[in-house]
């Protein structure tokens, strides 16, 4: 399906590299764009057009937290929650955002709008509890900015998303 889609603009990405399989990570961000997820098919897909294994593409979307393994939520929150932040409070800052959301950590809300997930470093310790957001860094968050940038989201949500989807992200610098 992706290359039936994609097709010149996959072929643009792949003749920017010596190899086919250095594209994977990107490969990966556009069949994660177009699933939902890294799911058997997509990964079976970007391991044909690499022309790898598809081992290799499952190893990645299990190292890399920004590749999903489930099905996740339009915006997926991820809070750091190494020791940097944990001394900063981004343990009860979790609690709170699960009992906010109603859901577990790798939950997902049931109108499908978040998932809320912990991930290790996200490089702003001085600046816990933070969180990234579908690849936005929200910083110095506590309750009530928390509840601001979940308004915020859904607002948005409402009004259509105006922000450049990944596969605009991959390809807008080959323009």
């Amino acid at each position: 399906m992706l290359r039936e889609k994609y097709g010149k603009e996959i072929d643009a990405l792949l003749a920017r590299f010596p190899e086919k399989k250095s594209a994977v990570l990107h490969l990966m961000h556009l069949a994660q764009n177009e699933y939902g997820h890294m799911s058997d098919e997509a990964i079976r897909e970007v391991a044909e057009i690499c022309e790898i294994d598809p081992t290799h593409v499952l190893g990645l979307a299990g190292f890399y937290t920004l590749y999903y393994e489930e099905p996740v939520g339009k915006y997926v929150l991820e809070v750091c929650n190494d020791l940097a932040c944990a001394l900063r409070g981004s343990e009860e800052f979790v609690e709170m955002a699960s009992r906010k959301l109603d859901i577990p950590v790798d939950g997902t809300t049931n109108d499908g709008m978040f998932t809320l997930k912990t991930v290790m470093c996200l490089g702003a310790c001085d600046r816990a509890p933070m969180l990234q957001c579908n690849l936005k860094f929200y910083e110095n968050l506590d309750e009530a900015k928390f509840d601001n940038m979940i308004a915020m989201l859904r607002m948005k949500a409402e009004q259509g998303d105006d922000e450049p989807s990944v596969v605009e992200r991959i390809f807008s610098y080959m323009k």
